[in-house]
């Protein structure tokens, strides 16, 4: 019975001494500090299409310097209002860029003579040569190279093969 009793006893001391155990309370509490706001810097890597200035819009498929053809109209030389744009767009980079070269490449569907073709690739490359120049261009950047009917984009004998080979080819030779 005494180890009983002891056991008794050493139970009611441990259960007063946790009783009586004193709760931490804490001084303070410490609350974290609120993180700011990110300040957004502007985006200038960001690239604006309509910059004509910028070399990089060469290759950014929403910038017009991005398009390098111009379709022509059966036997003619002049260029459609549908491309005006395209052309100021290139010529507002060349004046830009005065290191810029480029090369204009005339094209003839397959109708007509070898002779008449080559003529009217000329002429259509010197149409988009003065169109660019009166724009800015500088002559020196501009170089025409007539093609004629050699190098068609199709060849099917349809209008509408015709109408693609029916172009000026924008060719970068250094940007």
């Amino acid at each position: 019975m005494k180890a009983h009793l002891r056991t008794m006893t050493v139970l009611v001391l441990l259960l007063s001494l946790a009783a009586c155990k004193k709760e931490q309370v804490r001084d303070t509490e410490v609350t974290p500090e609120p993180t700011p706001e990110p300040v957004t810097q502007p985006d200038t890597n960001r690239l604006d299409p309509r910059d004509y200035s910028d070399a990089r819009n060469l290759d950014n498929p929403d910038s017009l310097l991005s398009q390098r053809v111009i379709l022509f109209d059966f036997d003619r030389s002049e260029i459609r209002a549908e491309y005006r744009a395209l052309v100021a767009a290139h010529a507002s980079y060349a004046a830009a860029n005065p290191t810029a070269r480029i090369m204009l490449e005339g094209h003839a569907d397959e109708r007509g003579t070898r002779e008449y073709n080559l003529g009217l690739g000329e002429r259509r490359g010197n149409a988009v040569g003065n169109a660019m120049s009166a724009q800015g261009a500088r002559g020196n950047q501009l170089d025409v190279v007539s093609f004629g009917e050699e190098r068609p984009v199709c060849t099917t004998s349809d209008e509408g093969c015709w109408q693609r080979n029916r172009r000026v080819e924008i060719v970068y030779t250094a940007r």
